[in-house]
């Protein structure tokens, strides 16, 4: 590589002081600032400064930025006169100028912005970006920040860089000639870096909800932030993802060193991983550097739901601050207060949503500030930005499960979220959407940690005849589930399981199975499908019996699934369960034609009395010890 001294002698115009530099600025410019850990420090520190020595240089010029990590002195009061900033995506360095009205902000999908500034609707006089040395032939890279920083150095008309070593020289749409930068300063300084937070339990709940959803061969987007972090640390169990993202962090990094991420089954740019910036540290900053199998795009690309979903098997994980009953969300605001932007949001949610076997998921914390406020909530906070609409949202995962909304009506979707809410919200979240009719006025509900889901009683289990089930216990969400099952049943079936000749199972009559005290019974279903298609096969259940330490037992199969060992296998967890709980049998009434039900119970390990009354078999089921 050249020393840099041989480009300041081939291009001794570009080398010139600062104050010249700076001097070419002119009021009113509109200002482009290379965004995230590709701001160029040095230079918005030097700007500032030569605003500080010459106050009346220039006025009213605008900052134009996405998202500011480093210093951000352009907002700050005494400069009031001289910059006016506006952006893209909100930071924390800037996030109070722009709710006290101080500093503008545009939202925007980010895949829209280039376009923005390429046609002139956003203007773009002046771009301060920060580069890697240049290489022999003498390019340079925009390293950390391709976003829309290509597209800023392509329409300003004066394009300012600070070189910095520590920059890499990243493969793909950043590249910029020397010949077309008006002036270089050349300076070394840390690049900024975003170390991954420290993943708190909550964070790693979710993170585990999610990599459920994840299978081989998927091609994954994830954002920024704890629960990314968390989810990407889920992940060294699977093979062959792929990665198109606007966003690579230091997970994503780890895991394509891991091997886990080796996109050799993607549908476009396979064998690369594709991003528009990175944010993270040093390690990964080496990582990439000149690294081939790294492409960084322009994030009109990358964003571009059109590209996404050319992608198949799409997985798009983004989070949101707080959704309502109905499905609607926001990631970018708190009422009326402004906190992040929509970013890159929609893109991927909805380019996934066009892909072959795409999937969405939103992750949500189901609580803020100590536990005290609940992120789902009945309707948004007044002026909250919609950034999701109901038409938009298939998973949600917060620490307490997964809910699949896709295709629900309003009731089964405000139940499903209320399920998997924190469990002290739930209750106000039953009354709440009772007021606005959103589910039935005679909703039950048991709060506590009575009606608490028993997450850990989830099992998967394969029969004696290789058939492989899901066992979960019941939920509050599952009414509808459970009527198809119920409906699904033959006439002989439903009075084999209930000893009547009652064919009908209105709401009334199911909320008895899906809100009960799991500490005084227990329904476990036996289900197959995914989340977005679950199906039960098999319900078994038993209420305990105090007095004598036992529980009444019973379980039904779908008709078309008999004969494969689901009532054996029901039977058999459900007495692993009693017996952990202390309990010394079952009892059962069985009708004396019902010779299956029988069987099921002969070969379940019992000592077994009967008692034949009416044509119904009493049995007493003592365990063996």
């Amino acid at each position: 590589m050249k020393p840099l001294g041989e480009w300041r002698t081939l291009y001794p115009e570009k080398f010139v002081d600062e104050e010249s530099i700076f001097s070419h600025i002119r009021r009113g410019d509109h200002i482009f600032v290379a965004s995230g850990c590709g701001e160029p420090q040095y230079l918005v520190q030097a700007m500032t400064r030569y605003i500080e020595s010459n106050p009346k240089a220039f006025f009213d010029a605008e900052i134009i930025h996405v998202y500011s990590l480093g210093l951000s002195p352009y907002t700050d009061e005494k400069f009031r006169s001289n910059f006016r900033h506006n952006s893209f995506f909100i930071g924390n360095n800037t996030r109070d100028s722009i709710n006290r009205g101080s500093a503008d902000y545009t939202p925007i999908s980010l895949s829209n912005v280039p376009a923005l500034l390429l046609s002139g609707a956003v203007r773009v006089d002046v771009a301060l970006i920060q580069t890697s040395l240049p290489d022999d032939h003498g390019f340079l890279s925009l390293g950390l920040s391709v976003d829309l920083v290509k597209a800023a150095t392509e329409k300003a008309s004066l394009v300012i860089a600070q070189i910095n070593e520590n920059m890499p020289r990243v493969h793909g749409d950043g590249f910029i000639h020397i010949k077309d930068v008006h002036f270089i300063l050349s300076h070394n300084e840390p690049l900024l870096e975003i170390r991954d937070e420290i993943s708190t339990d909550i964070s790693q709940r979710i993170g585990c909800y999610v990599s459920r959803l994840i299978q081989d061969g998927d091609t994954i987007q994830v954002g920024y932030g704890n629960l990314p972090n968390a989810i990407v640390a889920n992940l060294y169990n699977k093979k062959h993802l792929g990665v198109h993202t606007e966003l690579l962090s230091d997970g994503l990094m780890e895991l394509i060193k891991a091997g886990v991420i080796d996109n050799s089954q993607k549908t476009i740019n396979r064998g690369k991983t594709i991003a528009a910036f990175s944010m993270g540290t040093k390690t990964t900053y080496d990582f990439i550097h000149d690294n081939p199998s790294i492409i960084f795009r322009t994030i009109d690309y990358t964003n571009n739901p059109l590209i996404i979903a050319q992608n198949d098997n799409m997985v798009a994980i983004n989070s949101a601050l707080e959704i309502d009953l109905t499905g609607q969300a926001t990631s970018e605001s708190i009422g009326n207060i402004f906190y992040s932007g929509i970013g890159g949001h929609q893109d991927f949610m909805r380019g996934a949503l066009l892909s072959r076997n795409g999937k969405t998921i939103l992750t949500i914390k189901s609580t803020a500030l100590n536990d005290t406020i609940s992120r789902i909530v009945p309707t948004l906070k007044e002026s909250s930005g919609v950034t999701l609409n109901r038409a938009d949202v298939r998973y949600v995962v917060t620490e307490y499960g997964i809910a699949y909304l896709h295709g629900k009506n309003i009731r089964e979707r405000a139940m499903a979220l209320i399920a998997i809410a924190h469990p002290k919200f739930r209750s106000w979240l039953i009354e709440e959407a009772k007021k606005r009719d959103l589910i039935f006025k005679d909703q039950a509900f048991i709060p506590g940690k009575k009606g608490e889901y028993p997450e850990s009683l989830e099992t998967y289990r394969t029969t004696k005849t290789g058939f492989k089930l899901f066992l979960r216990p019941v939920k509050i969400s599952d009414e509808d589930l459970l009527k198809d099952f119920f409906y699904s049943l033959s006439d002989s079936s439903l009075y084999r399981r209930f000893i009547s000749l009652r064919r009908d199972m209105p709401h009334e009559r199911l909320q008895d199975f899906v809100v009960i005290d799991y500490t005084k019974e227990l329904i476990i279903m036996a289900v197959v499908g995914k989340e977005a298609s679950e199906q039960i096969v098999g319900v078994g259940q038993y209420g305990l019996n105090k007095a004598s330490h036992t529980a009444e037992v019973a379980f039904a199969v779908r008709d078309d699934y008999q004969g494969k060992g689901i009532g054996s296998e029901l039977l058999s967890y459900l007495t692993y369960l009693a017996k952990r709980e202390g309990l010394l049998g079952f009892t059962a009434d069985v009708l004396a034609d019902n010779r299956p039900m029988l069987r099921v119970f002969e070969k379940g390990g019992f000592d077994i009395r009967r008692k034949v009354e009416s044509g119904v078999y009493e049995l007493s089921l003592k365990f063996k010890t």
